[in-house]
């Protein structure tokens, strides 16, 4: 039965203020079990999951568009792991981070640390899917696996794969919990929780995205680790949603939507926080209400996706009314089909890209840049590369949709920090720095 667990806060004499070194008593919640459980989800609830499910499933499988391709795939990580990495507190903008990865493909460093530590978030995201991917069911081994990958290379790096051993909390201050927002677990509880969790993330009694949203809420509450617990809860949904099969090239960015309706995601959290007995009408009223947010936040992502998608289609089409005729499996065509997925190349990612001849690409790209679809730059010390601006104009207008509560930026202010908007002139003006208003 879910309950509060009271419990003391002993303080010390660590130098800070009074209140702050203060002893005091305060309530640990103490979540129900997943594995076996009922649930009794409500006939519109159940029925905006199978809708978001299903949508899902379609922009995955449909046929031969922009959401078939792995470019759309990655950009869509990026933009997760790039907006996640500020809400982290890590903070460049696309084309930094772009160029950057460009810099580390052409095997050069980056000279850019900023940008470095958002790629190495991407790259643990995505290592930390590969590895948990090799099992079919989630182990707690696996769960430790992704947050060690995510926290690499971090300042926290020695609390990876670690399980906390102190209690810790969400909100007031630092010192002690006795203003807490929320206090998760007592540290004794996790082993038996977490293991708890994991089975429930193997089953596949529940619908995939409501399994992934359930699996995500009790991460959150429990709060298993000393850093990272944001990242690897957002691990999770992917995870979840890759192993059931809904999502086998890409899920839409869920859980930036999530954090962009902070106030309308700690309400759903709460409310699935319940106290009592799992078969209570006022648990499941909780684990409806949580599911409702994590369904329309599911079809919101989802939607920027595809406006996203739009935005690239009319992008690329027009390419090709400027290019004039362009002949199907040309070096030309195959080029125009994968820059989505690579906004910044040079002549060499561009013959991988594409898999024909140097000499072949090398001219593919010179009519790129002829027509002012593709722009010189340089990278890191002496590379030699390749941009198309309007590809990051568009990505740049995903993250900061993402990251408005409207999906407009100029209907309703990002709710965290955004590149600033393109203002209609040359892309070689547009500011890199972010802003928190319009």
């Amino acid at each position: 039965m879910a309950t509060y667990q009271r419990l003391h806060w002993a303080g010390d004499d660590s130098g800070v203020s009074r209140r702050e070194r203060a002893g005091c008593d305060f309530d640990a919640y103490i979540p129900d079990e997943l594995a076996g459980r009922r649930w009794s989800l409500e006939g519109e609830v159940a029925a905006d999951i199978a809708d978001a499910e299903a949508e899902i499933v379609r922009f995955n499988t449909r046929g031969p568009s922009l959401s078939n391709t792995e470019g759309l795939a990655r950009l869509l990580l990026r933009a997760e792991a790039v907006a996640s990495s500020r809400i982290e507190g890590l903070e460049a903008g696309p084309r930094r981070v772009l160029r950057a990865e460009a810099a580390h493909n052409m095997g050069e460093a980056s000279l850019d640390v900023g940008a470095d530590e958002i790629l190495g978030n991407i790259r643990a995201m995505q290592a930390a899917l590969d590895a948990a991917m090799e099992n079919s069911e989630v182990s707690l081994s696996s769960l430790l696996r992704i947050h060690r990958e995510l926290m690499r290379g971090t300042r926290h790096e020695h609390f990876g794969g670690q399980v906390r051993t102190e209690q810790n909390w969400i909100g007031g201050n630092s010192y002690n919990p006795c203003t807490a927002a929320f206090v998760p677990p007592p540290a004794d509880r996790l082993p038996q929780l977490l293991q708890d969790l994991c089975d429930f993330c193997s089953g596949d009694d529940l619908s995939p995205l409501a399994q992934a949203g359930i699996a995500h809420a009790q991460f959150e509450t429990i709060h298993p680790f000393a850093d990272g617990n944001g990242r690897t809860g957002r691990a999770l949904i992917h995870l979840i949603l890759k192993r059931r099969g809904v999502a086998a090239t890409f899920v839409p960015p869920i859980s930036l939507v999530l954090a962009t309706w902070s106030e309308r995601y700690v309400a759903g959290l709460t409310a699935y926080r319940y106290v009592g007995n799992p078969v209570e009408s006022a648990a499941a009223a909780g684990v409806n209400e949580w599911l409702t947010t994590f369904a329309a936040a599911t079809r919101r992502a989802l939607a920027d996706a595809a406006a996203y998608e739009g935005r690239i289609e009319a992008l690329t089409s027009r390419w090709r009314t400027v290019l004039g005729r362009v002949r199907d499996g040309s070096s030309l065509d195959l080029l125009v089909r994968a820059l989505p997925g690579a906004p910044i190349l040079s002549v060499r990612t561009a013959q991988h890209l594409t898999g024909r001849s140097f000499e072949a690409t090398n001219q593919a790209v010179a009519r790129l840049v002829d027509a002012r679809i593709l722009s010189p730059i340089k990278v890191g010390r002496r590379n030699r590369a390749f941009e198309a601006p309007e590809l990051i104009e568009a990505f740049v207008t995903l993250e900061r949709g993402l990251a408005s509560a409207e999906g407009d930026t100029r209907v309703s202010p990002p709710s965290r920090p955004v590149p600033r908007r393109p203002d209609g002139r040359a892309y070689s003006s547009f500011s890199d720095n972010l802003e928190y208003g319009t």
